[in-house]
C-alpha cells in the first residue's frame, strides 16, 4: 500500500461516513478529509431546525469529537477545498495552493444553494447551508425581523416553521401552485400549504417576484400580481446544485452530479463520488438518479468505503428523507413522481396520516405524517423499489 492513501474532498455526511466506514472495514492506509469550512464535519439538517431555536447547542451538530479522528488517524484538512483534479497524475489541487497525491479519491463536495441573480446586489439576502448562515438567520428571527422566503421546498418550509416559533412574521413566495407540487402532487401539496397557513405563515402561491425595491438592502418586493411585500431579510430557498465545477477539465462532467455505479465508482480509475455530488445508479428507475438527501449521502459514503476496502456491499436501500415542522415529524420513502394515484389513510387535519402513492396498483412511495411506527411496514411494501432493474 502506498503512502498517499484516500483523499476525501468534502466535509459533509458522505465524507464522514466514508472515513469512519473505511476504518471499520479494516482499511489501514492514510485518510485525509478536506473540509471547506474551518471546522470538523457536522450535520446539516439541524441548521434549518434546532439551530434556529432560541438556545441551540452548536456543539451537538458535530458528527464526532476531535479524539475520534485522532484515535483513528483520520486527518482533517480544515478551511481547504478542492479546486482541480488531474486524474492522470492522481493529484488534487486545493485552495491552499497545494497538490495532494491520492491512491483513491472520493468526490464528496456536496452541493451549493442556488441563488437568483436579481438579488445578488443586496446585502440582506442569504441562503442556508452553513452553521454561520444559521447563526445569522437565528439572530434575525429572534429579533422578529420580517422574513421573506423565496421558495417553498423543505428548507423554506422548515425555516418558515422556525420563524413562526420565534414569533417572527414570515411570507413565503412560491412559483408552483402548492408547496412540493412537482414531487408530491396537488393533494398533498395542498396539505402542506394549509399546514403553514394554520401556523400564521403568509403563503403566496403561483407567484413570482417582478420588482425589487431598495438600495443596498431589499426593502420590499412587488409580485407579478402587483402586490407589495415589505421585508427586513430575504432567504432564498430555491434548491441546490451539485458543487462539482472544480472538476472542469478532469474528464468528468462538471455540469451536474457525477454518475457512478452502485458502489460509487466514476468513469475515472480510482475516483469515487458520494452524496450530493453523485448520481448513483437506481435499480428501480434503471438510470442514474440524483438524491440530494441526508440518508442517501450516508449510505453512499459507506458504499464507497466498502468498495475501496474491498468489503461486501450493503444491500440497496429506499430513497428517503424527513422533515420536522411545527412539532410534527414528516417522512418520505420512494418515488412519488412515478405515481398515478395517491390514497390517504388517517386525518390530515390532525397531522396524523399516511399518503400512499401507487402506479398501476403497485405502491411506489409513501409520505408519513406523525406516524413513525408505520415506517417498517411501509418499507416492506416498498422493498421492490430496490430490486427492479428496469423502469
Amino acid at each position: 500500500m502506498g503512502t498517499d492513501g484516500v483523499v476525501i474532498a468534502g466535509g459533509g455526511l458522505a465524507a464522514q461516513r466514508c472515513a469512519e466506514t473505511l476504518r471499520r472495514a479494516g482499511y489501514e492506509g492514510r485518510i485525509r478529509v478536506l473540509c471547506a469550512e474551518p471546522r470538523a464535519p457536522y450535520d446539516r439538517p439541524p441548521l434549518s431546525k434546532e439551530m434556529l431555536g432560541a438556545s441551540p447547542d452548536e456543539s451537538a451538530v458535530g458528527f464526532r469529537g476531535q479524539d475520534f479522528y485522532e484515535g483513528r488517524a483520520i486527518e482533517l484538512v480544515l478551511d481547504t477545498r478542492a479546486t482541480a483534479l488531474d486524474p492522470v497524475a492522481q493529484r488534487l489541487r486545493t485552495s491552499a495552493g497545494e497538490e495532494l497525491g491520492y491512491e483513491q479519491l472520493v468526490i464528496a463536495t456536496g452541493s451549493a444553494p442556488r441563488t437568483l441573480p436579481a438579488f445578488a446586489p443586496y446585502e440582506n439576502v442569504s441562503t442556508l447551508r452553513t452553521l454561520e448562515d444559521a447563526r445569522r438567520l437565528r439572530e434575525l428571527l429572534h429579533a422578529h425581523a420580517r422574513l421573506l422566503i423565496v421558495g417553498a421546498g423543505f428548507i423554506g418550509q422548515e425555516v418558515a416553521a422556525a420563524a413562526r416559533a420565534a414569533g417572527a412574521p414570515v411570507t413565503v413566495v412560491e412559483l408552483e401552485p402548492a408547496p412540493l407540487h412537482g414531487l408530491l402532487g396537488a393533494e398533498i401539496g395542498g396539505w402542506f400549504a394549509r399546514l403553514h397557513q394554520e401556523e400564521g405563515v403568509e403563503l403566496l402561491l403561483g407567484r413570482t417576484i417582478a420588482t425589487i425595491h431598495g438600495g443596498r438592502r431589499v426593502e420590499a418586493v412587488t409580485l407579478d400580481d402587483g402586490r407589495r411585500i415589505e421585508a427586513d431579510h430575504v432567504l432564498l430557498g430555491v434548491g441546490v446544485s451539485p458543487d462539482v465545477a472544480w472538476l472542469e477539465g478532469s474528464g468528468l462532467d462538471a455540469s451536474g452530479a457525477v454518475p457512478v455505479d452502485e458502489r460509487g465508482r466514476t468513469a475515472l480509475e480510482n475516483v469515487y463520488a458520494a452524496g450530493d455530488a453523485a448520481a448513483f445508479f437506481d435499480p428501480f428507475l434503471g438510470r442514474h438518479a440524483y438524491s440530494g438527501h441526508w440518508e442517501s449521502a450516508g449510505r453512499q459514503g459507506a458504499a464507497v468505503a466498502h468498495a475501496i476496502a474491498d468489503a461486501p456491499a450493503a444491500p440497496p436501500a429506499l430513497s428517503s428523507f424527513w422533515s420536522d415542522q411545527y412539532g410534527t415529524r414528516i417522512q418520505y420513502l420512494g418515488h412519488a413522481r412515478l405515481a398515478d394515484r395517491v390514497e390517504v389513510d388517517g386525518d390530515p387535519g390532525a397531522r396524523d396520516f399516511v399518503a400512499l402513492y401507487s402506479r398501476d396498483g403497485m405502491p411506489v412511495a409513501a409520505l408519513v405524517v406523525g406516524r413513525p411506527k408505520a415506517l417498517p411496514e411501509l418499507r416492506e411494501r416498498l422493498a421492490h423499489l430496490t430490486e427492479r432493474t428496469t423502469a
